[in-house]
């Protein structure tokens, strides 16, 4: 009975780490479609569903942060932007999307340290880099005036 035990509770672990894989892919995927479809809330619920089930998918936090930024929750946009690249440092997307908040709140010396960060990493979205030098000589411009 004990040897029965020992070959059918691994079994066990095994099937049920797999279906909670494939059920995460599932909830991925769906919550991509209704980000897709501009249905936020559904999609808000099922990538926060999503990382119940597998805490460490970066690419959830980041759509959770595209969503909180769609209804301008800056602070949520935030949280979940730091949360995907504490998993996923060199996403340049995340990188990209912490620049621009940081822009909009004139903080020239964090968005020209992200700026050096998304140089390191920058892949697909290189051409970015001209857009977020142009935004921050005027944060610097507008700095220089003020004082």
């Amino acid at each position: 009975m004990k040897n029965l035990i020992k070959i059918i509770l691994p079994i066990i672990l095994i099937l049920l780490t797999t279906t909670n894989s494939i059920s995460s892919e599932k909830l991925f995927e769906e919550a991509k479609k209704k980000f897709k479809k501009k249905d936020y809330e559904k999609s808000k619920f099922l990538f926060q569903r999503n990382i119940v089930f597998n805490p460490k998918n970066a690419e959830s936090y980041l759509y959770l942060a595209k969503i909180f930024k769609s209804e301008e929750n800056q602070e949520e946009e935030e949280k979940n932007l730091d949360t995907a690249l504490l998993l996923q440092p060199d996403n340049e997307e995340a990188i990209y999307m912490l620049i621009n908040i940081q822009i909009d709140r004139s903080n020239f010396e964090k968005a020209n340290t992200l700026m050096n960060r998304f140089s390191n990493v920058c892949k697909s979205m290189c051409n970015k880099k001209t857009e977020i030098s142009k935004s921050l000589q005027d944060i610097e411009a507008n700095d220089e005036k003020t004082n």
